[in-house]
């Protein structure tokens, strides 16, 4: 679920951030920036009156090495009880000429990589999608890319509702919707979304709601790419809880409560008062800082008790995971993993195919052997962008494309 191997790349770039130009559509603050964040993340009046996708505010940064042009922009989208609400993110424009309907989109949904407002990947555009080799793959395409950085990441109220798989799917599809009104950027209405880890579940939950939450503004959705997106979520915590990574179920626990409260979300109920006291960390650091905080407490020290038997958090647990999708629907989606995946084990990407093709899904997995995590990322980033090719030119669902970035890669496909 970390984005730690891909920022350790991003960090040996040359990263120069200039604000060369701005747009807003209010000059006045209603809420001041985050403490240490730039004035841009300050959020205006008037959002309580706005429509989701509309943009807030924007400017054009400099980012050495990007085949294109970069915009830090504020937008609206969704909160858990559908009221509008103040969203940070990313938009990437190619440098080639835009062709006729504006350039196809691809939107970017990030991974792990803590719950605070300075853990926004929009302070830091190098790091915000993949790799800047693979965002200047995506843009050498002459697709535009965006990236939302979730509620809660760069934007008030709060922590980001860590594993709330609507929440950052009404994100991920918003910022497309907010691209539309951003003259430069010359934004088609036809995109796709590829996301990594908790970037994955988003993808699935954007796959999900794209025909309808996404089709209401006009939006056509061709196609789905999630990178081992959590799902099965017994086995995620059965497999965390002597792992390195089990921070994450705190961290979830508390993303669950930021977004239901603590009626529908009760902790109590689930950590111990050790783990509740430790709450205010989560607003201290990033990944890296989350990861040594946590590192020296077992789970029992945290964990009062299995949410899964706990009956406020069975209902939550339940509409998070993309394992409980009822329907399916005629976007092409592709799944993939890292054969060696030490977060999120393999066997739960093949019980949610399985369940999803029992709905009668078209879907594709390719599986890559011995790879990690992050690893199998950069080795099946080709292959990605030969599918999402195929996706835009409406080519046929199943793709027939054998991926090809290492060998042995284990492709399934739904029995017909």
């Amino acid at each position: 679920m970390s984005i730690r191997t891909l920022r350790a790349v991003a960090a040996t770039l040359a990263v120069a951030l200039g604000a060369m130009a701005c747009g807003s559509s209010s000059s006045s603050g209603a809420t001041s920036a985050p403490k240490g964040l730039p004035s841009f993340y300050a959020v205006p009046d008037g959002v309580a009156t706005k429509q989701a996708g509309a943009l807030l505010k924007w400017e054009k940064i400099s980012v050495a090495g990007v085949h294109g042009t970069t915009y830090r922009v504020m937008y609206v989208s969704t909160d858990e009880n559908d009221g509008p609400a103040a969203v940070t993110g990313l938009i990437f424009v190619p440098s080639t000429p835009p062709p006729s309907g504006g350039y196809k989109i691809v939107s970017w949904s990030h991974g792990t990589n803590g719950m605070a407002d300075q853990c926004a990947p929009s302070l830091d555009p190098a790091s915000a999608v993949v790799s800047l080799t693979s965002l200047n793959d995506l843009l050498d395409q002459g697709w535009e890319v965006t990236a939302s950085d979730y509620q809660g990441e760069g934007t008030p109220p709060g922590l980001l509702p860590y594993l709330v798989g609507d929440l950052s799917a009404r994100n991920t599809i918003d910022i497309v919707r907010a691209a539309q009104h951003l003259p430069a950027a010359h934004a088609s209405t036809t995109y796709l979304v590829w996301g990594h880890s908790e970037g994955g579940q988003t993808a699935m939950f954007a796959w999900n709601l794209g025909p309808s939450y996404g089709s209401q503004s006009g939006l056509n959705l061709v196609g789905v790419v999630a990178g081992a997106p959590p799902s099965q979520f017994q086995y995620i915590y059965d497999a965390l809880q002597t792992s390195p990574y089990r921070f994450y179920l705190f961290m979830a626990a508390v993303g669950f409560n930021t977004a239901y409260g603590s009626n529908a979300a009760p902790l109590n109920q689930v950590l111990t008062s050790k783990a509740i006291n430790l709450i205010p960390d989560l607003s201290k650091g990033c990944f890296n800082y989350l990861e040594s905080t946590f590192d020296k407490y077992s789970m029992t020290e945290l964990v009062k008790a299995n949410p899964f038997n706990v009956s406020a958090w069975k209902p939550l647990l339940a509409a998070n995971d993309p394992g409980d999708f009822s329907t399916s629907n005629a976007v092409p989606l592709l799944i993939y993993q890292g054969g060696s995946d030490e977060q999120i084990p393999v066997v739960s990407t093949q019980l949610l195919a399985s369940h999803l093709c029992g709905l009668g899904q078209d879907l594709e997995r390719w599986i890559y052997p011995g790879l990690s995590h992050t690893g199998v990322i950069p080795v099946s980033a080709n292959d990605m962008i030969h599918w999402m090719t195929d996706r835009f030119a409406g080519d046929p669902d199943p793709d027939p494309y054998q991926p090809t970035g290492e060998a042995g890669i284990q492709t399934t496909t739904c029995p017909s």
